[in-house]
């Protein structure tokens, strides 16, 4: 009699009170889905985030340079962004901060093509270096020039716009800078003409975080940003323990990511997946901002904490 009492009052209060609903979040990608979002995706499928008490909603942006912009309108509650466009972002006077890290090395590189006449830095003298985005790619490019003893007027910049492989396939440039070495190496290992990298952090560009979790400044109480991490880390160890399985669910969500293109640029991003997203790396951010600062991309650069936190720390 009393268990029956029980689930009757059990089922009484349930109807009373009934469960809260779920925190809604909006989440702006820098591009569309890709390898690079597979925590985000897979916390949506596994249902992580709905255990977190979260809905979250991932929006592939018309133009990638707007999800940043958005967010600081307050337009969207998280944008995917980069690392490098943070401190310029910043600079401007956007009201961003970096509350989590989703892919902790840089993806950005300088590429060439196998069997060319590129072998060395050094080998870019007088030859043409293609790239999509000024500023950021050029002052990179500057850096591992002048580590060989090279300027960029040693070089011909032409802006491809984001047609860099097309742009080396075709002979229109010898090299290019810009290039994800998860994506463009596997496009042009598939086309047949096997590319060949120089990597910024080996080349005296400080290393940094390429793609991190950005919010506006006057929102980083909300605790739903905590609970967002920390589905977005059980995620990546779900990933990481279960690479073929994740592949299945990732490459399930659209048939335009069941391709042998996608498939090696997921093993290839499984490594650069940041493994605690909320932590930061206070240290890693200032030599950073050093950098672009010497740069002359920005001014005297901001104590990292106005710009970059740890929720974890703060909570605790």
């Amino acid at each position: 009699m009393i268990p029956r009492l029980l689930l009757a009052l059990s089922f009484l209060l349930g109807a009373a009170f009934p469960a809260a609903a779920a925190e809604r979040l909006t989440v702006l990608l820098d591009w569309f889905v890709n390898p690079d979002h597979g925590p985000l995706v897979i916390a949506r499928e596994k249902g992580f985030f709905r255990e977190a008490g979260l809905e979250v909603e991932l929006v592939a942006p018309a133009d990638p340079n707007d999800p940043p912009k958005l967010v600081a309108a307050g337009k969207a509650d998280i944008a995917i962004g980069y690392q490098p466009q943070l401190h310029l972002q910043v600079h401007e006077g956007l009201p961003l901060v970096r509350i989590g890290t989703l892919v902790a090395t840089p993806l950005n590189s300088l590429v060439f093509l196998e069997g060319g006449p590129v072998r060395a830095v050094a080998d870019l003298r007088g030859r043409k270096v293609g790239y999509s985005v000024g500023g950021f790619e050029e002052a990179l490019l500057g850096a591992m020039l002048e580590r060989h003893g090279l300027r960029l007027s040693d070089v011909r910049l032409v802006n491809v716009n984001f047609a860099l492989s097309a742009a080396l396939l075709s002979g229109q440039v010898d090299a290019v800078i810009g290039a994800f070495r998860n994506f463009e190496l596997a496009q042009l290992a598939l086309e047949g003409r096997p590319g060949r990298a120089f990597f910024p952090e080996e080349e005296g560009v400080p290393a940094y975080d390429e793609l991190v979790y950005l919010v506006h400044r006057d929102r980083l109480d909300r605790p739903e940003l905590v609970r967002f991490l920390d589905a977005v880390e059980r995620a990546t160890f779900w990933i990481l323990n279960r690479p073929e399985e994740a592949w299945a669910v990732f490459s399930g969500t659209a048939k335009e990511l069941q391709d042998e293109l996608n498939r090696r640029a997921w093993a290839a991003t499984l490594p650069r997946f940041a493994h605690a997203p909320a932590a930061l790396d206070t240290a890693r951010y200032a030599r950073f901002a050093a950098f672009l600062h010497e740069r002359k991309l920005i001014g005297p650069p901001p104590a990292v904490s106005t710009y970059a936190v740890d929720l974890g720390a703060r909570r605790r």
